[in-house]
């Protein structure tokens, strides 16, 4: 009977070994897929959804608009009229643009229809925001900003496109008066030394919580007339459109913007 105790004893004292020792292996193995380092950096959020994270370069967020110059001459200020916290469209000043230049990025941007919009399709509460921006009108790269709300244009230049190249999966637009937020993720075009197109610009964008483009490439420049091309460029302004459609201006708010 002591021999047998002792056998079950060994048994099981072995069988607790193994169990243990496996244990230990399969946290071994785990450790080995275990990323530790770079520790990525600690950022403050925002009090409130929509707002400027710590590490957020903020273009405008009310009383001034100096982050900003006209695109017809950069050395002059922008002259579009500032009210609080919103600015609106001043269309005899005609685009403005950023001082600074940028090339992949997370930008947040409110804007709004005014509530006494007139006029139809793409001559109704027509502005843009050119992503990367060159020359003093509508060079560039655009998003569309534009009263979509029950207001019938061609579908690849309502808001949420990119002008006449991406529809947008849906849309979400609020009615005029209110106000819309674009959050977009913006990876610039690169280039060869000899100019040739390394690889193009992708576009992600979000318009009032609702995603409107996926990871989209953007073909070249978003022209009215014609086909899109790549030139070679840097880092780029973002402009502002002032179009000359003669409805009512629009504002904006809120403007911030992340490098990535």
């Amino acid at each position: 009977m002591k021999k047998n105790n002792i056998y079950f004893l060994g048994l099981f004292l072995t069988t607790a070994f193994v169990s243990v020792a496996q244990q230990e292996t399969r946290e071994q193995q785990a450790k080995k897929t275990e990323v530790w380092t770079p520790v990525p950096p600690v950022i403050t959020p925002a009090d409130k959804p929509g707002g400027a994270p710590s590490d957020a370069i903020i273009l405008f967020s009310g009383d001034s608009l100096s982050e900003w110059v006209s695109s017809k001459d950069t050395t002059k200020p922008a002259g579009w009229i500032v009210s609080g916290d919103v600015f609106m469209v001043n269309k005899p000043a005609g685009t403005i643009q950023t001082k600074r230049t940028f090339t992949d990025y997370q930008l947040h941007i409110e804007w709004r229809i005014p509530k006494n919009i007139t006029g139809s399709g793409q001559a109704r509460g027509n502005s843009g925001v050119f992503l990367g921006g060159w020359g003093t009108g509508d060079e560039g790269y655009e998003i569309q900003v534009l009263d979509s709300y029950k207001s019938e244009t061609y579908v690849n230049g309502q808001a949420g496109s990119i002008y006449k190249q991406h529809i947008p999966l849906v849309n979400v637009n609020r009615p005029p008066g209110e106000w819309n937020v674009y959050d977009i993720v913006w990876t610039a075009p690169r280039f060869n030394n000899d100019g040739s197109l390394k690889s193009p610009a992708r576009v992600t964008a979000f318009l009032n919580g609702a995603l409107v483009q996926n990871n989209v490439e953007v073909k070249g420049d978003t022209r009215w007339i014609g086909t899109p091309e790549y030139h070679k460029h840097g880092p780029l302004p973002i402009k502002l459109q002032s179009h000359g459609d003669p409805s009512e201006p629009i504002s904006f708010r809120n403007i911030w913007l992340r490098p990535l």
